[in-house]
């Protein structure tokens, strides 16, 4: 067996997207490095790609949907936060902050998500539920102005 190949640092460049089934609930998956750390699909940017490319991939990788350009709404928003102080390892030396993309996709057939080895489970939410539980506050945000999109 070889040895594993290390990772490249992280980008400082990521992309948050909100799944949700067009009637008030949002798809939230628990990582499995952090028992009870609950969480919308999400990512770094690989080298030479878009947010958006990013965004597509990142929802295959890690709920097995495969989503159409057309199905992917871009926010045309992004917001920066602090890197957790037990993630930093992963970025270059000195990274303390990220760029965060949002997006979100309306999943016809909840029962199709498969989760990745990043996940251990997942759960449909109301969506203020979903905000109330998600540890990143920038997820919670995104989750509620969903919420107040969906009501107006």
């Amino acid at each position: 067996m070889q040895p594993e190949t290390p990772k490249p640092p992280k980008r400082p460049v990521s992309v948050l997207v909100l799944l949700h089934d067009g009637q008030g609930s949002a798809l939230l998956l628990e990582r499995a490095d952090r028992a009870g750390y609950w969480q919308s699909v999400t990512g770094s940017l690989e080298a030479g790609e878009t947010p958006f490319q990013a965004a597509l991939r990142e929802t295959a990788e890690e709920t097995g949907l495969i989503l159409s350009a057309d199905q992917l709404r871009d926010w045309q928003h992004h917001t920066e936060y602090e890197i957790y102080s037990h993630w930093r390892h992963r970025y270059p030396p000195g990274t303390t902050r990220n760029t965060e993309h949002w997006f979100s996709a309306r999943v016809a057939d909840p029962a199709q998500v498969r989760l990745s080895a990043e996940h251990t489970a997942s759960r449909w939410l109301p969506l203020a539920e979903a905000a109330a539980i998600v540890f990143s506050p920038s997820n919670r945000d995104a989750l509620l102005r969903l919420a107040a999109e969906e009501v107006a």
